[in-house]
C-alpha cells in the first residue's frame, strides 16, 4: 500500500466562505499513482469543515441561514474572549469535520452532483487543509 500527502493552502477573503477543491483533491489523486484506495480530506483548523455536497449557490446560501438560526454568529459566547469566532467553532460540528472519499481507477469516485467543499467559518487568514490518499 501506497501513500502521498499533501497540504492546500488558501487565504479566504471572508468570514463566511465555501470553497470548491474537488479538482485540486483530484489533481493530488493523479500525483499519488494511486488507483485504487480512498483520499481523506481534513480541514486541520477548528473553525472550518469539509464537506460534500451540491455545487449550487442557493444551498449554500441555505447552509448558513440554518446555521445563523441554530447557533447565530453575533450571540454571546463564552469562548468570545478577546475573539469572536465561538459560533465558527459549533458550525464545524454542525457540518462535518472531514471526508473519506473513494477512489476508482485513479479518480474520485463521486456521484453525479458530488462536489467536494472546504468551508470556512472564521476566515480572512490563511488555512490549509491535508490531503491523504491511500491504496494500490
Amino acid at each position: 500500500m501506497k501513500s502521498h500527502t499533501e497540504y492546500l493552502w488558501f487565504d479566504t477573503k471572508n468570514k463566511i466562505e465555501f470553497i470548491r477543491i474537488t479538482e485540486k483533491v483530484q489533481e493530488e489523486i493523479g500525483r499519488s499513482g494511486i488507483k485504487d484506495g480512498l483520499v481523506l480530506v481534513n480541514p486541520m483548523h477548528i473553525t472550518a469543515a469539509v464537506i460534500v455536497n451540491d455545487d449550487e449557490e442557493g444551498l449554500k446560501r441555505d447552509y448558513i441561514d440554518a446555521l445563523q438560526r441554530l447557533v447565530p454568529y453575533d450571540a454571546k459566547y463564552r469562548h468570545n474572549v478577546g475573539e469572536d469566532n465561538g459560533a465558527a467553532h459549533i458550525w464545524r460540528q454542525f457540518m462535518a469535520h472531514q471526508v473519506v472519499m473513494p477512489v476508482t481507477d485513479g479518480k474520485l469516485d463521486l456521484g453525479p452532483w458530488e462536489q467536494i467543499f472546504y468551508c470556512e467559518f472564521d476566515g480572512k487568514r490563511r488555512k490549509r487543509v491535508l490531503v491523504k490518499v491511500i491504496g494500490e
